[in-house]
């Protein structure tokens, strides 16, 4: 059975929000880590290109398995194979310390993912079972410098951020957080306290402080044109391989 999906420009700007020279850039990430595989064995049916194309259209569409399969010519069961085998290949690297790293300026909130394993999400605000992923952009170029481990949905963003092991990234970097992130050592909004008003200077600093995070929200909102993110159905690791691959991908699309 042929598909008719292959890693060509038209499919590829189509079904991944990326152009045909920043797929080409994440397939050769993909080929470095070894997505071909150590070699011996049954041949995989679909060329590499055609294997990572296949998980960031899942990942763009969040199709299920055997929608995709007439696609790509091949059974449900590859591609849950290619899924599985080639999710840990697409992950970002976490960005080093800067040498200009005093200059810098990130910023880090948590966004919710629904999911729907009920060991990974918690019933939470939204009213859904969810997961908190706490994500760390760079103000100016507005790409996402690391992402953590998701935790359950009802887990405070200041609780998960401690929890996450993020803040090793941010050495000598100044970030910026809401007020969820209070005692945290992050740069947060001024706080109301019982019986006294924010002073001028403070509701200024405030109001150019909210101009800021909101870079971030805007981050979630193109990363989440993947709808992988909208409504995850992968257990287990799954959620943190599709955040993780989603923002490698995020970055591509920015920085072309």
């Amino acid at each position: 059975m042929r598909g008719v999906l292959r890693a060509e420009s038209l499919w590829v700007e189509t079904f991944t929000g990326l152009r045909m020279r920043q797929f080409e850039r994440l397939v050769k990430v993909v080929r470095e880590r070894g997505g071909n595989g150590p070699g011996g064995g049954r041949p995989w049916c679909l060329p590499l290109a055609d294997r990572v194309l296949l998980v960031a259209v899942y990942y763009r569409t969040n199709l299920a398995m055997r929608q995709l399969a007439p696609l790509f010519g091949c059974s449900p069961a590859t591609v849950c194979r290619v899924i599985q085998r080639l999710r840990p290949l697409l992950a970002i690297e976490p960005a080093t310390r800067p040498a200009d790293a005093v200059e810098r300026l990130w910023i880090v909130d948590g966004t919710l993912v629904p999911v729907r394993d009920r060991k990974v999400g918690a019933s939470s605000r939204n009213y859904r079972f969810s997961a908190n992923v706490q994500v760390i952009i760079d103000a100016d170029t507005r790409l996402v410098v690391a992402a953590a481990r998701p935790v359950p949905g009802n887990t405070a963003d200041a609780k998960a951020w401690r929890d996450s092991g993020l803040a090793r990234h941010c050495e000598g970097v100044t970030v910026l957080a809401d007020g969820a992130y209070i005692n945290t050592g992050l740069v947060v909004p001024h706080c109301k306290r019982p019986g006294r008003a924010l002073l001028p200077g403070e509701e200024e600093d405030n109001a150019e402080h909210r101009r800021v995070p909101a870079r971030v929200e805007h981050a979630f909102a193109r990363m989440k044109h993947y709808k992988i993110l909208r409504d995850c159905r992968q257990r287990g690791n799954g959620l943190h391989h599709a955040v993780q691959a989603v923002a490698h991908m995020h970055n591509l699309a920015m920085a072309a």
